[in-house]
């Protein structure tokens, strides 16, 4: 649910700080000192007279966060009439300077709760003289020793720059190899392009019949290893021959007799040539390969058509290779997008910052208000003068019917950030009747301990406090309180995230104005969005107060 945290405490504090009415106390609180140094002790007393039936239960642990609980008195009990004064104290103490909220402790009697007052308490630092510090000279610069070579850390960058090397190698020419596999033409295109490319190299005019039979009869073979016999590249000569005897004798293949007989002596030529050294006269080598080139194109034609069964298979399996393909050069794409991104990303994290990088991913709503346009606004009577980068919206307040007479007006304008609810901000003012009014000392801190404890009624906790004198350019002074907070829930759990704020309150002859704004302080766009806010605030003086100023 959407809060706003400062608006419903000022809220809070209008409604209580004329109206409140007074109870009987029955449980006071004291504290010996509000001003102490660095790791001071700070005695709290909390008094409670009671009946002497009376169940009286005092705050145990650290229940003065922020500040810490040091040591916990024992009870001191005093007997008056019929009642006990029952006395409790406690060591408090803070190791940070700062001002700090001590806030309102819980005492239970019986089944009533009664709060006592809450109180801020400095916490400055130790004063040091340097005067009277004994100062050293700076040391004189020692020369070290180079240390050796550490052969061991190249080897950690260089052992997987290597590996990685290996890698690509290998995968490249697995690439290349599937690639030269996917290109390869048809067994009998590529046993004719083999033979063209045989008679250019011109072997036999070299004298190189060895060379020349080896290509000749590989060319044959590798035709045969893929249109007739898958064992024919890994069989000798004889062996291919016996077994193309066995397919013609079985009618697995039509071959013609005669064609087994030529090829057999063709290979017998090329093992004498090959193992034997004898020399081939050129003419019956170009004899050879012209029955080579006969005994392919028999080959190619007594090869049977293939059945429509066959050719199904081989569409299927055409088009299964197709698109395997396809999703090959998808997850290729895939792969160098993805490379090519997480390296454009990995520059600009280590350029921009991994902040701006996700403002840029994620979008935030921070920074479209940051870059927004800003609307420079009056609110209220008399005027906050201030720099929003949206428009405030103006909430209706009802005067209570005890009030009316006494509070002349009240005027409420707020901006709620629906994506983050940390960030909110609130312009109030009121004025009062100056002679129904009762005169008030020390208004703004009156009005700031209010708001502060209304923050705690409200789920507040682990409240840092820290205020200090405000000025804005024209020089009207008010008071300004910022710090921090965690919010419980009604359920009791308390949220991680740290909620800030700060408030500017200023007094103006019987009326009272005031700047409120919660943010994420994780987020920088907040913080510069806050820092905007209030270095814009500038308010209408009232002329009554300004005569007043003049004639002083």
């Amino acid at each position: 649910m959407q809060r706003n945290y400062c608006s419903l405490a000022l809220l809070f504090f209008l409604s209580s700080f004329f109206f409140s009415q007074q109870t009987k106390a029955q449980v006071t609180s004291s504290v010996d000192t509000t001003l102490i140094r660095i790791g001071e002790e700070i005695k709290y007393t909390i008094q409670v007279e009671a009946d002497t039936t009376s169940l009286v239960l005092f705050p145990e642990g650290q229940s003065f966060a922020p500040l810490e609980t040091i040591e916990s008195y024992k009870v001191d009990t005093t007997k008056l009439d019929a009642k006990y004064l029952l006395i409790k104290k406690y060591g408090i103490t803070q190791f940070d300077s700062g001002t700090y909220k001590l806030p309102a402790q819980r005492v239970m009697i019986d089944d009533r709760l009664f709060t006592t007052d809450s109180a801020l308490v400095e916490v400055r630092d130790v004063p040091v003289d340097t005067t009277k510090q004994k100062m050293f000279d700076i040391k004189p610069a020692i020369e070290v020793n180079r240390p050796p070579f550490d052969f061991l850390l190249l080897l950690y960058w260089i052992g997987p720059i290597l590996l990685l090397g290996l890698i690509a190698y290998l995968l490249f020419r697995r690439k290349k190899r599937r690639e030269e596999r996917e290109r390869q033409l048809p067994p009998y295109e590529e046993a004719m392009a083999a033979l063209e490319e045989l008679d250019t190299l011109e072997l036999l005019k070299e004298n190189r019949s060895k060379a020349y039979y080896s290509s000749l009869t590989e060319i044959v073979k590798r035709y045969l290893d893929r249109e007739v016999d898958s064992r024919a590249l890994e069989s000798t000569s004889d062996e291919l021959i016996e077994r193309l005897l066995l397919l013609k004798d079985s009618g697995h293949f039509d071959f013609d007799s005669e064609t087994i007989r030529k090829l057999d002596a063709i290979f017998k030529r090329a093992d004498l040539v090959k193992f034997a050294k004898m020399k081939e006269e050129s003419g019956q080598a170009r004899a050879d390969r012209s029955s080579i080139e006969e005994i392919i194109n028999e080959t190619q034609e007594a090869i049977p058509e293939p059945t429509e069964e066959e050719l199904l298979q081989n569409e299927a399996y055409l088009e299964e290779m197709r698109k395997k393909q396809k999703r090959k050069k998808i997850i290729r794409i895939a792969a160098i997008a993805l490379l090519v991104a997480g390296t454009t990303l990995g520059v600009n994290i280590a350029t921009q910052g991994w902040d701006a990088v996700r403002d840029s991913l994620f979008g935030n709503e921070m920074k479209k208000l940051a870059e927004s346009k800003w609307y420079r606004s009056e609110y209220g009577i008399p005027a906050v003068i201030v720099e929003t980068p949206e428009v405030l919206e103006r909430k209706e307040f009802v005067i209570p019917e005890e009030a009316k007479g006494l509070l002349l007006s009240v005027d409420q304008f707020e901006y709620n950030n629906i994506q983050d609810n940390l960030f909110s901000i609130s312009v109030i003012t009121y004025r009062y009747d100056r002679e129904k009014a009762p005169e008030q000392e020390n208004q703004l801190e009156t009005a700031l301990e209010s708001v502060l404890s209304s923050l705690e009624n409200d789920g507040a906790i682990n409240m840092v406090v820290k205020r200090e004198e405000f000025a804005t350019e024209n020089g009207i002074n008010g008071l300004k309180a910022y710090g921090d907070f965690n919010m419980k829930n009604e359920k009791g759990k308390v949220f991680k995230e740290k909620v800030a704020y700060e408030m500017l309150f200023f007094e103006q002859d019987h009326g009272l104005q005031y700047v409120g704004i919660t943010y994420n302080k994780e987020d920088f766009h907040a913080l510069s969005i806050k820092d905007r806010i209030i270095n814009s605030v500038e308010l209408e003086v009232n002329p009554f107060q300004q005569k007043k100023k003049e004639e002083e």
